[in-house]
């Protein structure tokens, strides 16, 4: 995937098999390139618009180095999902925002889904996860 600002932001996917039965998917996110290796970079899946950027249902904090991080979600069923993440630059394991609750610290969702006067919405960031697929997440 990349970024409006020229970063890379690369996903892919892969059958997860079992006894040769298909159990859902291996989800890989590499290659994330950043302005800064300072902190790091909080991901999280959702599958629920009550849940959507409160609880994932799959999360991972990754370290950035090199300005990039890696990142693999494993056993991923077929189904609807959003994603969601943040550059937590002072690895202070949330987003901050300013006084009026803008962020401060870059972050993205799946669709590049955005708010207005406020946080942007599941139904904006939602997809269907069929199959291989490739996302594009502008910041």
């Amino acid at each position: 995937i990349t970024l409006k600002d020229g970063r890379t932001f690369e996903r892919y996917s892969q059958p997860k098999l079992i006894n040769g039965e298909n159990k859902g998917r291996v989800w890989s996110f590499r290659d994330i390139t950043l302005n800064s290796s300072d902190g790091n970079l909080l991901i999280g899946i959702y599958n629920k618009k009550e849940s959507f950027l409160k609880k994932p249902i799959k999360s991972t904090i990754i370290k950035i180095e090199n300005k990039k991080a890696l990142v693999l979600f494993r056993n991923l069923p077929k189904g609807i999902y959003a994603v969601s993440f943040v550059h937590d630059e002072n690895d202070n394991k949330k987003m901050d925002t300013n006084f009026i609750g803008i962020p401060k610290e870059d972050y993205g969702c799946s669709n590049n889904a955005t708010g207005f006067m406020g946080p942007p919405k599941y139904k904006d960031a939602k997809f269907v996860l069929e199959e291989d697929k490739t996302i594009e997440i502008n910041l």
